[in-house]
């Protein structure tokens, strides 16, 4: 057991961070960059790699510095994940305050950040002047899906770790070592595309393939302007439930906590203490849209997945389908339109996601993607 075993399918990425933590020469630098598509595990070699270099033995995956780096308590390694839409400059020249100081158990002051595609230009600025000379113990780990998604004065200064999409058969293995029956386990991994979260999700939520399911019978209710409307308001109005689900607790709790730290639960508030609320408030609303154009993205996904299914069928290109079990209603769209026509609904949704990413209106940019699919 050790520290990589959680490193699905990425034998060039764990050969790359072994060598740095064995100390091959040059193979070591303070900043690192971690790419790879959605679900290849970016953040998780990030993990791993922070562990190993804590680790005595190299990324052992059993003792003291491995635990608590893996599950995020290692004093020596700060793990930022956002919520919100981005990491501001106040934010990052926090980290970089903290990065300033000497490890207290490990032999690496390091710092994880994981959404690093969602810093802002201020922050990068900040940033930069982090990481161009940091403290010699001091190690950044950045965390992006594409090098584009990070300013060139930030990146060429990071040592690249490119990460793939993990094979079906090696997310399906995956599953069958955590207990997953070899067809669920398989069937998950094929239809989940390779992200390990989503195939694990697949396989053990049933409440996720119902979903799945509901998302993959919107090509065929987009007959209609009705239908065109209907499919759109039923996916916003799904992300949006499920955003206030996930959400309305935490905020409910986090209100409450500042409340009695700002002595507005009965006692005598602090100066500022409303207006420090009503930012809290603000920052609460951020992750709730961070939340929803996330759920969104999703059903943009599995209909891509779908209208590739389509694709493949209509030019008997030869490839598996993703979606096998919805071959017939695939096949019946195939025969009744164009491969033209289904490379401009794949437009449609990659239009619809550009939308959502610039601030247009869910319900808005959904609405237009229906009336193009139909």
């Amino acid at each position: 057991m050790s520290v990589w075993d959680s490193l699905v399918g990425q034998p060039n990425a764990v050969a790359t961070l072994r060598r740095a933590v064995d100390g091959a020469s040059h193979a070591m630098t303070h900043a690192w960059l971690f790419t790879g598509p959605a679900g290849s595990g970016r953040s998780v070699a990030a993990r791993a790699f922070a562990a190993a270099l804590q680790c005595p033995q190299g990324g052992c995956g059993v003792c003291h510095s491995c635990s608590t780096a893996l599950a995020g308590t290692h004093p020596d390694v700060t793990l930022v994940r956002t919520e919100l839409l981005s990491i501001g400059v106040r934010e990052v020249r926090q980290l970089i305050m903290h990065s300033a100081m000497t490890p207290t158990l490990g032999r690496w002051q390091t710092i994880i950040v994981e959404d690093a595609d969602r810093v802002t230009e201020s922050g990068f600025n900040a940033l930069l002047k982090g990481i161009e000379e940091p403290p010699e113990k001091t190690v950044w780990l950045l965390c992006a899906p594409t090098v584009d998604d990070i300013v060139p004065t930030v990146r060429s200064r990071c040592r690249q770790v490119a990460l793939v999409t993990p094979s079906a058969t090696a997310v399906t293995t995956l599953l069958e070592s955590e207990g997953v029956p070899r067809d669920q386990a398989s069937f998950a991994a094929r239809v989940s595309q390779g992200h390990i979260g989503r195939a694990r999700a697949m396989a053990t939520d049933p409440e996720v393939a119902r979903h799945r399911e509901e998302v993959l019978a919107i090509p065929s209710k987009v007959g209609s302007l009705g239908g065109c409307l209907e499919a759109a308001s039923w996916a916003v109005t799904t992300a949006q439930d499920e955003a206030s689900a996930a959400t309305a607790r935490l905020d409910e709790e986090e209100r409450k906590k500042l409340a009695i730290v700002l002595g507005m639960d009965g006692g005598r508030a602090r100066r500022g203490a409303t207006g420090m609320m009503k930012e809290l408030e603000e920052q609460q609303a951020m992750r709730a849209k961070r939340f929803v154009r996330d759920r969104l993205d999703l059903i943009l996904v599995e209909l891509t997945a779908y209208y590739r299914d389509v694709l493949v069928c209509q030019t008997d290109a030869g490839s598996d389908l993703i979606n096998a079990d919805f071959v017939a209603p695939i096949e019946v769209l195939a025969a009744s339109s164009t491969p033209e026509s289904t490379l401009r609904r794949l437009d449609a949704i990659q239009e619809c996601r550009l939308a959502l990413a610039s601030n247009v209106t869910p319900q808005l940019a959904f609405e237009a993607l229906m009336v193009s699919l139909a």
